[in-house]
């Protein structure tokens, strides 16, 4: 593995799953492969799960992390060409990059959509510009379109709960505020389509994700008869992908509740964290023993050293 955007970027995703177990197992079994090793993490947006487990897994590993946050820290960054930076931009992010290239073995980079030019936030100008001018193995933190450190977290987490080879996982969509991208829905949904679940996305109308990550999901408008008999409930707001960038919905009627939740198999409740409570999941639900966001926040750890691990690997 050289960089890690997607699940794509995975060959085998059973091995990729024994691996990540390993390393909760004994997290520092491996802690010589980064000695004298450092891995940047710039963060263009705010962070709080992934700053911290992408840090405690490179510790685990022997690295040295250093964290950045560019707008509260750095210069302002230029993300086109051949534009006069007559404005506030400071710095080319081709410079920028190559620099940060230069100081590190690994580059970890978080950088959300604008949410309002669909071209532009799904070319991923950023993370894609940062793999051609760094010159060293880049790791999305999370992207305009994906999240793939969360969404590997996701499926080891389901591995550890599951009852069945094959549950039934609905991702969910809720109410929220606020506009939110699609990283996240778009990532659980290519990823737990690769793991080999039963998947199942509801969500209102106008919600559809783009269908290149949804592809070998069943797409169900009623999110009653979508809840029925499943395993797994992943709960997630996010805002139209046609309609780009806009709420379509704000229907309280979509809160996952203990209601919705008999209707399922005793299912576990999953979201990603930060939640907004009583707007995505009522209090009773995601207080519940059936509740494991916990572990999922625990598991971001181990996807992390994971995919870490196997960068360093490669750099020997």
């Amino acid at each position: 593995m050289r960089h890690f955007t997607s699940v794509h970027d995975v060959q085998d995703l059973n091995q990729l799953l024994k691996e990540a177990f390993e390393l909760k197992k004994d997290p520092f079994k491996y802690e010589h492969l980064g000695k004298h090793k450092t891995i940047c993490l710039l963060f263009f947006n705010s962070s709080l799960r992934t700053r911290l487990s992408s840090q405690k897994a490179a510790k685990n590993l022997g690295m040295e992390p250093i964290v950045f946050n560019i707008n509260d820290e750095g210069w302002k960054i230029e993300t086109e060409f051949g534009v006069v930076m007559d404005g506030d931009k400071t710095e080319h992010i081709k410079e920028a990059a190559g620099v940060i290239g230069r100081y590190a073995d690994i580059i970890g980079v978080r950088a959300f959509p604008g949410l309002k030019d669909r071209t532009y936030d799904y070319s991923e100008p950023i993370i894609k510009q940062f793999i051609q001018y760094s010159g060293a193995p880049v790791v999305s933190l999370e992207s305009a379109t994906r999240h793939p450190l969360q969404s590997f977290a996701d499926v080891i987490t389901i591995e550890e709960f599951k009852k069945k080879e094959r549950p039934k996982v609905v991702l969910s969509w809720a109410p929220h505020p606020k506009a939110l991208p699609q990283s996240v829905p778009n990532s659980f949904a290519e990823w737990v389509i690769a793991a080999g679940y039963e998947v199942v996305i509801t969500h209102p109308k106008g919600y559809e994700l783009d269908p290149s990550f949804t592809k070998g999901a069943t797409i169900e408008y009623d999110q009653n008869k979508a809840f029925e008999g499943a395993d797994f409930i992943y709960g997630k707001n996010w805002s139209s992908y046609a309609d780009y960038g806009k709420i379509l919905n704000t229907d309280r009627s979509w809160t996952i509740s203990a209601e919705k939740m008999k209707l399922t198999n005793d299912a576990k409740f999953m979201h990603c964290l930060p939640v907004r409570r009583n707007m995505i999941v009522t209090d009773e639900v995601i207080d519940s023993p059936n509740s494991i966001v916990l572990d999922e926040a625990e598991n971001r750890t181990y996807s992390a050293q994971t995919v870490f691990k196997k960068i360093l690997e490669n750099l020997k």
